[in-house]
């Protein structure tokens, strides 16, 4: 199925016709008929949008990948249901976690080569509901902040995503935060034959497909977990 078809099916179920489409999105009814049409195809920006107006995964609609509903990619203040303010000296709630970063450091001065490691100072507190409805033990959590535009317009640079440490095995198509010769990475992760896996990013236009074979993975990539939530500010 093509980007237009997956457009066109969400846009059918979601109720609407195509001008009531591009009523919504602020562009004229022949932009709509063009995507579906797949005369040519929506920006990456563009894309985020509709996935948000038609309620279905961004990814899904980009890539043909994963399920077609829309995640639930609520800030977790939203999920836990309140807001509050706290400093480091605020003691936590009875329905509180701290949850560690993960971090790049430099192994020696000025060498330039980096290890993944865990940010003991800086944590996220998060509720412990919000944990058990994700399935994600407190123990097993942790954060990883993205940074750069490669998944955009998913995550931009300076979101927070929580990861499950104890999912190390790929699922096609999902998301995750790896160990990457030292450099911290969140992509989505395919299996490849032979050992191998296939990194891909949301902004496919600036950050084509990494084909990884399986020796390279042995030596080289580290699974740190699946990504089960994410948080950032609205661009």
């Amino acid at each position: 199925m093509s980007i237009g078809q997956r457009i066109q099916q969400a846009r059918e179920k979601a109720g609407l016709n195509q001008s009531e489409l591009a009523a919504a999105l602020g562009v004229k009814p022949q932009s709509v008929q063009h995507w579906e049409a797949d005369r040519n195809a929506p920006r990456p920006s563009r894309v985020a949008e509709l996935a948000k107006r038609l309620q279905v995964n961004v990814e899904w609609l980009q890539f043909g990948t994963g399920s077609p509903q829309a995640p639930n990619g609520q800030s977790e203040a939203q999920l836990a249901g309140y807001l509050s303010t706290w400093d480091s000296h605020t003691p936590l709630d009875q329905d509180e976690v701290e949850l560690p970063f993960f971090r790049e450091v430099e192994l020696s001065a000025g060498s330039g080569a980096t290890q993944v490691v865990e940010n003991h100072g800086f944590k996220l507190r998060f509720s412990k509901s919000t944990l058990r409805r994700m399935n994600v033990q407190p123990e097993h959590a942790a954060c990883v902040s993205v940074v750069g535009n490669s998944m955009e317009p998913m995550l931009y640079d300076g979101s927070t995503v929580g990861v499950n440490l104890a999912e190390t095995t790929i699922r096609d198509g999902a998301l995750y935060a790896i160990d990457h010769d030292g450099m911290l990475r969140v992509k989505i992760l395919h299996r490849l034959p032979g050992g191998g896996i296939r990194i891909r990013s949301l902004n496919h236009s600036e950050y084509p497909d990494e084909d990884l074979d399986g020796e390279y993975v042995q030596r080289c990539i580290r699974i740190i977990g699946k990504v089960f939530w994410y948080s950032g500010l609205i661009h």
